[in-house]
């Protein structure tokens, strides 16, 4: 690669990150960075706890948006002046080196230029992620278990905070059902690409006889309800049971009836939650869920109208997205975008992020296809 060539890319480089830096507004977000840090200086602040923690969140996010920004302009230039350098010395390993900074910083910008694809009503929150297990017995639930670690995974790789509601255990091994937040901005607009049915084809460690197995499990990713929605439920729309925790152990929260299960009648939506050792924090996060599911039913029911199309918001989980192939091969391929890899263990440890970026790029070009028609 040429001096020339180099400093093309890093032109183009330059227009992008100056669309992105528009796009986020950077001067609001450092407004809203000072905003935020007056609140979190305020003494009473850990008065309220769910309100502290909504702040210091939102303070982390812009802070960290912030940096990531700033950084990449630092780069960006720190690679202009380099390169000047170089070429004025004559010198062709500077060149070189400038030529790799250009394709990290091409990665980065990139990641960075997905965020602003996020511009949905409730892209912004926080989200709601419920696995469960689909047709293939035991096999699906081991599958829904894999499934649960891997975003759990991708979470702690952004250091983002989770919070598992419920686990419901299959008898033999894996999960019939999880539901768990992850607490960081943007995550509902992130993660809801991931919606949809995944299959997993392998060897079964189940089948004595060594057998190829295809199982199932559906993952739904809902937006985090907020105190600006009207979702009001009256008490005689739900009924609420309570039972005995079931898994593995003998923990505590196993030797009292502390797991909530609260029933929308009106809807029939089933919520459960178990994972708490309180009766009543079951109940508080059940209802959490409950309300995420009635406000989803509720965009969707909005879309539909919109469209003049009419969807079954009871069928949220979508249609067959994504393939995990063990064997005759190893592969990992998402039907909607054709984007694969051949390392199936890394994915399942949480690399989904070349994924994710793309399954937000193909939402966009068919939103964007669905205006222009």
């Amino acid at each position: 690669m040429t001096a020339a060539d180099i400093a093309d890319q890093l032109k183009d480089l330059d227009a992008t990150l100056r669309n992105i830096e528009a796009v986020l507004d950077v001067d609001r977000l450092r407004r809203d960075k000072a905003e935020l840090e007056e609140l979190a200086s305020a003494p009473d602040l850990w008065n309220d706890q769910a309100r502290a923690q909504e702040v210091t969140s939102k303070l982390s996010h812009v802070n960290s948006e912030i940096a990531k920004l700033e950084g990449l302009r630092t780069r960006l230039d720190d690679a202009g002046l380099l390169l000047e350098m170089a070429e004025a010395e004559d010198d062709a390993g500077s060149v070189a080196e400038v030529g790799g900074e250009v394709t990290a910083l091409r990665k980065a910008i990139e990641e960075m230029e997905v965020r602003t694809l996020l511009s949905g009503e409730y892209d912004a929150r926080e989200a709601l992620v419920a696995i469960r297990a689909g047709a293939g017995g035991v096999d699906a639930a081991d599958f829904a278990e894999m499934l649960l670690r891997m975003y759990l995974r991708w979470a702690e790789r952004h250091g983002y905070s989770t919070e598992v509601y419920e686990t419901s255990y299959a008898e033999e091994a894996g999960l019939k059902s999880a539901t768990f937040a992850v607490k960081a901005p943007y995550a509902f607009g992130t993660l809801s690409v991931e919606s949809g049915t995944h299959r997993l084809v392998r060897i079964s460690p189940f089948d004595n006889q060594g057998r190829r197995q295809t199982s199932f499990a559906g993952v739904e990713v809902l937006p985090v309800v907020e105190q600006t929605d009207h979702i009001d439920i009256p008490d005689n729309e739900i009924r609420v049971d309570v039972y005995r925790s079931s898994g593995p152990g003998g923990q505590s929260v196993n030797t009292t009836d502390s797991a909530v299960r609260l029933t929308h009648i009106p809807t029939g939506i089933v919520v459960t939650c178990q994972n708490e050792k309180s009766q009543l924090q079951n109940k508080a996060s059940a209802l959490r869920v409950l309300q995420a599911r009635l406000l989803e039913r509720k965009r969707q029911e909005e879309q539909a109208k919109m469209e003049g199309l009419k969807t079954d918001a009871a069928g949220s989980w979508g249609d067959q997205m994504r393939s995990y192939v063990l064997h005759p091969y190893q592969m990992v391929k998402d039907l909607r975008t054709e984007q694969e890899t051949g390392n199936p263990s890394a994915v399942f440890d949480g690399d989904l992020d070349g994924f994710i970026e793309a399954g937000i790029r193909w939402r966009k070009q068919r939103q964007l296809a669905g205006d222009a028609a």
